[in-house]
């Protein structure tokens, strides 16, 4: 992959103070095709498909809103889900999201995963995880321990 024009412009939507305060790559020096190459190579490697997790991940959503702003049990997992005002607009600009986060928690093994409206279109529609260090960082295998085991 290469860093096209979108990407470039994606890149430096990502940056701190742009869209969000902290922004989306962290510590991490790397270009955004490099991350998502790597995240892609992982997420074979892990036996994770894009679309299925994303699926899943708005399936969590949906039953934690159920919750009112307090945690809740569904199946394996603990839920919980907190809203804010406003809206955050994508890096790549297609399209805004509301200020929703979610942490699921998996019962069995205690490993847990915060995520946004947000990062549920960059995970499907992008295959961008966010760079290593970013507050929103999904890490393909926190996300198989999560949601999977």
């Amino acid at each position: 992959m290469k860093m096209t024009p979108k990407y470039i412009r994606a890149q430096e939507n990502m940056k701190p103070g742009k869209i969000t305060a902290d922004g989306f790559l962290g510590n991490d020096d790397r270009n955004i095709v490099d991350i998502i190459a790597a995240d892609e190579e992982e997420f074979e490697y892990l036996g994770l498909d894009f679309v299925e997790v994303a699926k899943l991940m708005r399936k969590l959503v949906k039953e934690g809103l159920k919750g009112l702003g307090e945690p809740i049990r569904y199946d394996k997992w603990e839920i919980r889900v907190d809203e804010a005002r406003g809206f955050l607009p994508c890096p790549f600009q297609d399209g805004i999201f509301r200020k929703r986060v979610t942490t699921v928690k998996n019962l069995n093994n205690g490993e847990e995963i915060i995520y946004s409206e947000l990062s549920i279109h960059l995970l499907a529609a992008h295959h961008f995880l966010q760079g290593k260090g970013a507050r929103f960082r999904l890490e393909p295998a926190l996300i198989k321990s999560v949601l999977y085991e």
